[in-house]
């Protein structure tokens, strides 16, 4: 916890992902009073992306932050827009692509379990 997954449309090949999670971190850390060592991201990349009818011309980034119970409707509120506001410094405009960008934060499953080794 917390489980971060960024999509990410192969048109956007060009961001630095890792980067952005690095940064991203310590975001979901003081906003969500998480453990840094606890933030684990996978990036996901789409290879076929659809906006409305068109399939050429967009790119789509959209990051789920799943996080333990507990949080405030809020501070859930107040991540998600700080992870907007992350993804706007490492998405830049390219000319003839419009970006798609969406985040949600929310709880995990009450079911969630999981182990080291």
């Amino acid at each position: 916890m917390p489980q971060i997954i960024v999509e990410v449309s192969s048109g956007l090949d060009h961001v630095d992902w890792r980067g952005f999670a690095r940064e991203l971190h310590p975001v979901v850390v003081e906003t969500a009073a998480a453990r840094l060592e606890a933030c684990k991201t996978r990036i996901l990349r789409t290879e076929d992306d659809i906006v409305g009818a068109e399939a050429e011309g967009h790119a789509i980034v959209h990051v789920t932050i799943a996080l333990l119970a507990g949080r405030t409707d809020e501070t859930r509120a107040r991540l998600t827009e700080a992870v907007l506001e992350l993804l706007g410094k490492y998405v830049e405009p390219t000319d003839g692509l419009t970006v798609h960008a969406s985040a949600e934060t929310r709880e995990l499953d009450p079911s969630y379990r999981k182990f080291e080794r």
